[in-house]
């Protein structure tokens, strides 16, 4: 095995788990910033389907609107379910004591808290599906397309409260792996101009959130958009 230049006793492998955990960091600020331009994209227009006292007036175009977020939203949830807890664990054994109290990422630190409980949950709802799929194609031969469609509506619904809270830890996530990525590991490129570059691809075409803006440094806690129900 190449040993890594100027490195301590034992830290060859830790370096290549470093190097594991770390090429996943865009991913996942791609897929936090994607979260966000969904639920921002839906918020920019819900009330126009709603009276003065938030209820739908169109109820179809309300509902439909609702789906189409809660699509969008779970195909980036599916990125934090593969990709999610390995850079979670990286982040935690690379931080030290001293991250959690201050220094650019302990706010970000803090935010992570719940994303355990937010990743079991969503896991949960994909393991749910895939069971109701599998039953579908045991049960239902020749009639997947049918009722596949439907039960996916179900799932991403389901899946909303885990991608709304994605769109705030993930954020969190990715800012505070980059940091101690490079950190950890200053001779490689910054991970930083990498995500740009995830974002940039991800939104290609679309109206889509500044690319910076998933891993600028934490100084100060963003004012949080108005959550969808």
């Amino acid at each position: 095995m190449p040993t890594s230049p100027a490195s301590h006793e034992g830290q060859p492998a830790a370096t290549t788990d470093h190097l594991a955990w770390r090429q996943h960091v865009p991913a996942l600020a791609s897929a936090a910033a994607g979260i966000k331009q969904a639920s921002d994209a839906w918020d920019a227009v819900s009330d126009s389907f709603c009276d003065h006292y938030g209820r739908p007036i169109d109820e179809k175009g309300y509902a439909d609107g609702k789906v189409k977020r809660d699509a969008e939203a779970w195909k980036h949830v599916e990125v934090f379910l593969a990709h999610g807890p390995e850079v979670l664990a990286g982040v935690r054994a690379a931080a030290s004591g001293a991250d959690y109290v201050e220094g650019p990422i302990n706010e970000d630190l803090r935010r992570l808290r719940g994303i355990d409980t937010t990743l079991e949950r969503a896991g949960q709802i994909r393991h749910e599906w895939d069971q109701v799929m599998a039953l579908m194609d045991a049960s239902l031969p020749g009639s997947r397309e049918i009722y596949a469609s439907q039960a996916q509506e179900i799932r991403n619904s389901e899946g909303w409260n885990s991608a709304d809270e994605l769109s705030f830890q993930g954020p969190a996530l990715a800012r505070a792996a980059d940091y101690l990525a490079n950190r950890v590991d200053p001779d490689q490129p910054s991970q930083s101009e990498r995500a740009q570059v995830a974002l940039a691809r991800s939104t290609s075409g679309n109206r889509g959130a500044p690319p910076a803006s998933p891993l600028a440094p934490s100084a100060s806690n963003p004012t949080a958009p108005r959550r969808s129900r």
